[in-house]
Order: C-alpha cells, then structure tokens, then sequence
C-alpha cells in the first residue's frame, strides 16, 4: 500500500477519535451531568495536566527503547478501554478523573503521530515540509466526520460518543502496530542520566529564540481548549431564546462548530507557502490576531442575524489554530537534532497542551463561572474577556520574539 495512504488513514483516525467527543463534552456535562463551568473547564484541563508530563514521557520511550509505532498503538488500546468507561460515568467528579486517565493515553498520541509521519516520509526520501501538510489534513478531515456523525446521530447530549471514540482507538491502536517500523534512536548506546528521562530536549531553553517561542507556544495553548469546552455549550444556551430555540445553530451546533476544522483543511495546504514567504514570526503573529478575531465574533454573533458572524468565526478558527499549531510542530522539528526529535515533540505538546491547556481550561472556566448569575451565562462578556487576552499577546509576542526570516531556511530538512 503507498505509504502516503498509510499516514492519511493513520491520521484520520487519529483525530476522529479526539473528534467523536472533544467538541460535545462540555454540552454533555452541562445537560447530563449538571457540571458548572469550572468543572467543565477543568476537565478539559485534564489534558493540559496529563501533557505536562506523559507526551515527553512517551517521547524518551520512542526516541530512546521502544518503536514509536508501537508506543502509538499502546497509547490507543489504553484510551479505547478508559473511553469505554466514560460512557458509564454518572456525575461530573468521577468524569473528571476518568478523562484524565485518557488523556494520560491519547495526548501523547498526537506528538507520536507525528513523529510516526515524519520518519517514516525521512526514510523514504520525502521532503517533510511539503509532504506533511497534506497528510495531516486528513486528521482534520478526520475530527470533522466524527463530529458530524456524533450530531447527525443526536449523541452529543448522550455516551454514546464515547463509544464511537472508542472503537475507533482500538481500530487505530492495531493499524499502529502495522505501521513501518520506527526504530528508537539511540537503543544501542549508552545513554546519560538526562538522556535517559528525555531531558536533553529542554536544551532548546537555552536558546533565547527558543525559549520566548515555548512561552508563546504556551500562552497560545490557554486559547486552544477554550472554544473547545465552551463553544457548545454557548450555541446550546441559545436555545433559551425563543427566536433562536429552532435554529440551525442551535439544533445542530457541532456540525456549525466543525466549519472550524473544515477551515482548518485549507489552511493547513497554505502553511508551506506562508511559512517559505513570512517565516514562523509572521505567521505566529497571524494565528494571535486570528485568536482575537475567533473570540470577539463570538461576542457578538448570534444564531439568527448573527450567524455569519459565527460562520465567519469558525473559518478564522483554522488559520488561529494551524497557523500555531501545525506550524510551530514543523518549526520545532527543523530546529531540534535528529536525536531529540521525539522529546522535541513532547516538549511543544507539554507547553501547549500541558501547560498552555490546564492553566487555560481552569482560568477560562472561572471567566464563565464569574459571569454567570443563577444558570444564566454573560457569554459577550466572556468572549470579549478572551478576546482582550489574545490581544495583549499579539501586542507583545512581536516585540520579544526575534527572528530573522531567511526565505528558504523553514525548508531545509530537520536535522540540517
């Protein structure tokens, strides 16, 4: 089988399994669970807690004993089993320990995703920067179809999610095992201390370049579970409303919430060429501005006159989201050596989704809990909170980060 075929299916199926529950958990533990919003939003940052850790952990074990497409695989039937489990919870604490446990699993698993991607395309000669974008886009795909399967079903207020998510992670968890092998980098050789536990990567700190762009990377990682835990839930509320209660936002907000990934599609195609004319600077700049643009739309878009605000909204939502993340994936593999690349990786998802995430799913649900009186949500108020948020970012992340962009140089092969 061609083996770009072979990552496009193993992407796929990455992301619907994120995709199949993701996006309707905060609305499920709202309706289902009777959550607050900190809960919600600290379950949501239970996959910011379990990336603080477990993406690097599991990027030594690859990079330094185990193939990564078995540690891929591994992760996946852990997640499928505790997914399961999931379906079955009944209150918002027991949930909250449970998606942490499968968050302990599957963050992980978008790190080595990539890492799976990329050696396998190295080994075979490919140009990584070209060839990725493409097959990463069928991830995104990927989230897509699982939203709207899980919407068109009418199990977003329900577990069934889970269930779909879950025979989906044990599909993937053996197509991993049967990916190309992904030989550990230094197996043979004898490792020191900070080797052995994935430290070496943390060397990249010491570049100042380096080290303002993890706390950026962080500071944008808070913007990512933010729309994530409460888009839903701020469609669902206007159901409420008379005017707004048959709308098709309201009556199907994933499938209005996954225009954001079907954006995510065609930006991911135009990364190669916005990063060879800008470089990362520039267009980490356009991904903070998108995030202010993603958060004030949402202010004050609405699902009747208002929809294409909200439409217009979800199609910024790829260009905040790949511009960041896919971008800043590619740009950190460029810079790390062949031996750390894994644990590279880790390290962007830990201050992303780890730190970034947690202290972004905690902080936003105490905004949605302090503009919120009896069941009512101040939803213009909280958008406009997280708007004013990017906005200092974008402000400040231009005059820190110094980077001069040569033309070709986001081109060269990772490793140099």
């Amino acid at each position: 089988m061609n083996i770009k075929f072979r990552l496009i299916t193993m992407n796929f199926l990455e992301f619907f399994v994120w995709g199949a529950w993701l996006i309707s958990l905060g609305g499920y533990m709202f309706s289902s669970l009777h959550a607050t919003g900190s809960q919600i939003g600290l379950t949501y940052g239970t996959m910011g807690l379990a990336s603080l850790f477990m993406p690097a952990l599991m990027g030594v074990i690859a990079d330094r004993w185990v193939n990564a497409e078995k540690v891929l695989g591994f992760c996946h039937l852990m997640g499928a089993g505790l997914l399961f489990w999931a379906s079955k919870v009944q209150n918002p604490e027991t949930m909250y320990w449970v998606i942490l446990l499968n968050s302990m699993f599957f963050m992980p698993t978008i790190a080595l995703n990539n890492t799976v991607s990329y050696i396998t395309l190295e080994n075979k000669g490919f140009d990584i920067i070209k060839t990725f974008p493409p097959i990463r886009v069928w991830g995104t795909i990927g989230f897509i179809v699982a939203v709207w399967i899980v919407d068109i079903f009418g199990w977003t207020l329900n577990s069934n999610q889970f269930l779909v998510a879950a025979t989906a992670a044990v599909l993937l968890a053996m197509y991993s095992f049967s990916m190309p092998p992904c030989l550990p980098g230094k197996k043979s050789q004898k490792l020191s201390w900070s080797e052995s536990f994935g430290l070496d990567a943390f060397v990249l700190f010491k570049r100042k370049k380096m080290a303002i762009f993890f706390l950026f990377a962080m500071l944008l990682g808070a913007a990512l579970q933010i729309t994530n835990a409460f888009g839903k839930p701020f469609l669902d509320d206007f159901g409420a409303i008379a005017a707004y209660r048959d709308s098709f936002g309201v009556k199907h907000s994933n499938i209005l919430i996954s225009i954001s990934q079907i954006s995510e599609t065609l930006f991911i195609l135009a990364i190669p060429f916005f990063l060879k004319r800008f470089g990362i600077k520039i267009v980490m700049l356009i991904s903070i501005l998108a995030w202010v643009f993603r958060f004030g739309l949402f202010a004050i878009g609405d699902p009747g006159q208002g929809l294409w605000l909200l439409v217009l909204s979800m199609i910024i939502y790829g260009m905040a989201f790949d511009f960041f993340n896919i971008s800043g994936s590619l740009f950190v593999e460029r810079e790390a050596e062949p031996k750390i690349r894994a644990s590279a990786q880790g390290l962007f998802m830990v201050m992303t989704n780890g730190v970034g995430a947690y202290l972004g799913g905690w902080l936003s649900g105490l905004v949605v809990d302090y503009f919120t009186v009896g069941e009512i949500r101040n939803w213009p108020d909280i958008w406009l909170t997280f708007a004013a948020y990017a906005l200092v970012l974008a402000i400040i992340f231009p005059l820190v980060f110094k980077y001069k962009h040569q033309k070709d140089d986001i081109l060269i092969k990772a490793g140099h």
